[in-house]
């Protein structure tokens, strides 16, 4: 199958599939004539990183993850580490992110929204950051 079967097969670009393996994540054989032929097993590979992407797995990761899938004598122990730790970084984004929307939810609330030139959402936005040194407000 070429690359644009491919592609369609496992749901990704076809500039995704020659990124992937540029990098090494996929190797899919080339046929005489240098195009690309990619097997059942390629497009399969394909769509685990796709998978893998979608859930926010970095790239290293999805290598890590391929791996793993690949050695028959793995520890599942070992997988689920490396989603505990992805896990993690995912619950302190969402943490992050509480914490932007509570501030700025604060904001708005403190804006009369009227024809009035005061606004505490600028003003916010024009303080010092918290710990910057020498910064100035315009």
């Amino acid at each position: 199958m070429n690359i644009g079967q491919a592609a369609e097969a496992a749901g990704l670009p076809a500039k995704t599939i020659r990124y992937y393996e540029e990098i090494e994540l996929i190797k899919p054989r080339r046929d005489d004539n240098g195009y690309r032929a990619f097997a059942p097993e390629d497009i399969h590979k394909l769509a685990f990183l796709a998978r893998a992407r979608a859930l926010g797995f970095t790239i290293e990761e999805c290598r890590a993850l391929l791996g793993l899938y690949e050695d028959e004598s793995r520890a599942s122990e070992d997988v689920k580490k490396l989603a505990q730790v992805h896990l993690a970084r995912i619950d302190a984004k969402i943490a992050e992110l509480r914490a932007l929307r509570a501030t700025l939810g604060e904001l708005v609330d403190a804006c009369a929204g009227d024809n009035r030139p005061d606004c505490p959402i600028l003003n916010d936005l024009a303080a010092p950051a918290p710990g910057a040194r020498g910064a100035k407000a315009r």
